[in-house]
């Protein structure tokens, strides 16, 4: 929370394809740090492009495994700045309030990212694959599954944070150290097996080894690191370029992230978000309060008088 800087933020969630979930298993360590990083170097790399900012981002990264029913489903949060400094340090470039990158760009770059890395870690026989893996250990077999993810559509979810950035990290610090499932969801065991909450009042119930299964896949490796900093909020960027782009925007304060991310109160605020002309005003000399006068029967009653 510290390392916050004074501008708005975007959420962005990368998901590894269903494909791949047996072969994480097999060497999660090697794939969740592959992960991390396709993640980290497709917003960076977008960040650098002139046509997007030509700046560098600053990223907090955290790794979640689960669903709602304990199944393995590794994917990234990132929390990434609404801009960056400029790759000659003068100045902060931001982006629109209500958008960071183009989605389709997003994972069309992470897709090829993650996969070449893939490719990259099967070529030097650094991944492990036995158990439900074992199959991939043939270079066709492997060929075409990577061959069919490169076709697929992979889809990267991104939006501004309702609330503000600091209302994600106190969402993603709930559970940043907490194991799959808190005992509060616990509900019931009895012969047919553990029954656990799953959203709202919904409940499900899987027999006591399933149970256990789905519960410890989620033990991450000994040591292994769950929340990583990238751009300018990596270790070695906190005292120079973060400090200098948190003064950079202290001179030059940005509008609150409240206003951005606030839902609007009526369609004609909707409107100003979205077009930017605000119906409120008198059209003619665009200062005045436009007022709403319901229409009686008279056609000859007077007329509120001119508030423009």
């Amino acid at each position: 929370m510290e390392r916050l800087l004074p501008t708005h933020a975007f959420h962005v969630v990368f998901t590894l394809p269903s494909e791949l979930r047996d072969l994480v298993m097999a060497k999660r360590e090697k794939l969740f740090d592959l992960l991390f990083a396709s993640a980290a170097e497709t917003l960076l790399e977008l960040g650098r492009y002139p046509r997007w900012l030509s700046a560098q981002l600053g990223i907090t990264s955290v790794l979640h495994t689960w669903t709602r029913e304990l199944l393995f489903h590794p994917h990234v949060h990132c929390i990434v700045t609404g801009g960056g400094l400029s790759l000659d340090g003068k100045r902060w470039i931001a982006t629109r309030p209500d958008f960071l990158f183009p989605v389709r760009v997003l994972g069309k770059l992470f897709r090829g990212k993650l996969l070449a890395g893939l490719a990259h870690l099967h070529d030097r026989g650094e991944l492990r694959l036995t158990g439900p893996a074992a199959p991939l250990a043939d270079p066709a077999r492997f060929a075409r599954i990577r061959d069919k993810l490169y076709r697929a559509r992979w889809v990267v979810y991104a939006k501004p944070p309702f609330g503000g950035p600091e209302e994600v990290f106190r969402y993603l610090g709930r559970y940043t150290h907490r194991v799959g499932l808190s005992n509060r969801r616990l509900v019931s065991l009895d012969e047919r097996g553990v029954t656990f909450r799953t959203r709202g009042a919904q409940t499900v119930t899987v027999a006591p080894v399933d149970f256990l299964r789905r519960f410890v896949q989620h033990v991450l490796p000994k040591g292994f690191v769950k929340i990583r900093y990238h751009g300018l909020m990596a270790s070695g960027s906190v005292r120079t370029r973060l400090a200098l782009a948190k003064r950079l925007l202290e001179a030059s304060p940005m509008p609150t992230t409240e206003t951005f991310t606030r839902p609007p109160r009526d369609f004609r605020e909707l409107l100003l978000r979205l077009t930017g002309v605000d119906i409120r005003r008198c059209p003619r000399c665009a200062v005045g309060v436009m007022l709403r006068h319901p229409l009686g029967t008279d056609t000859t009653a007077p007329l509120p008088p001119d508030t423009s």
